[in-house]
């Protein structure tokens, strides 16, 4: 059975238990519930503990990052300008490969609105962004995804055409109906991109 790897902040921890069931009996599903990926660099040193606890050998890494990078520190700055941003998209993708793996990005999905909302870590700290930003720092992803070769599994585009972005009430995470609905066309990606059925 192929070990599919799951890894990214709150949006990818949100979807992930129903992402298994779509794989059911297809893929080993691997990732860590009540662990949020954060800011990519988070989620690299999430994803090394992940495939380390596979046996150093994964198929497919699907991840997701960007609200935590582009969150505005108290400063004005960004947690991780664009550059870094994609330094630690990068070392995802050549961690990903290391191990043997295929590799799908999925983008930073939309907002409806400005947010300002819990990290759900237990810090207190908020995750604030804007859909400009994320327009920007998706446009830079993908274009680094083109460079390296990279699978884009687009849930932006799938998210916008939603009313409401598939938003729960706090306007940055996913309701459960679009918990369901990503993890289905996360699925369809993962076995697209792995040639099973």
């Amino acid at each position: 059975m192929k070990k599919v790897v799951l890894c990214g902040d709150s949006i990818c921890e949100w979807y992930s238990q129903y992402v298994e069931k779509e794989l059911e009996g297809l893929c080993e599903v691997i990732y860590v519930n009540g662990d949020n990926g954060r800011f990519a660099a988070y989620s690299l040193s999430k994803l090394n503990r992940l495939i380390n606890s596979a046996g150093g050998k994964v198929d497919l890494v699907h991840f997701n990052n960007g609200y935590w990078d582009m969150t505005t520190l108290l400063n004005g700055e960004m947690m991780h300008p664009i550059p870094e941003y994609l330094h630690f998209l990068k070392r995802i993708i050549n961690l990903s490969r290391s191990a043997g793996a295929k590799v799908i990005f999925s983008t930073t999905t939309p907002l409806v609105e400005a947010v300002e909302a819990d990290d759900n870590t237990g810090t207190g700290v908020k995750i604030s962004a804007r859909n400009e930003m994320v327009i920007e720092y998706n446009n830079a992803a993908k274009a680094l995804m083109k460079t390296e070769g990279v699978t884009v599994n687009d849930l932006y585009e799938f998210c916008i055409k939603h009313p409401t972005c598939y938003k729960c009430e706090d306007m940055l995470h996913h309701s459960h109906e679009g918990n369901l609905a990503c993890a289905k066309v996360i699925a369809e990606a993962i076995k697209k991109e792995l040639g099973i059925e």
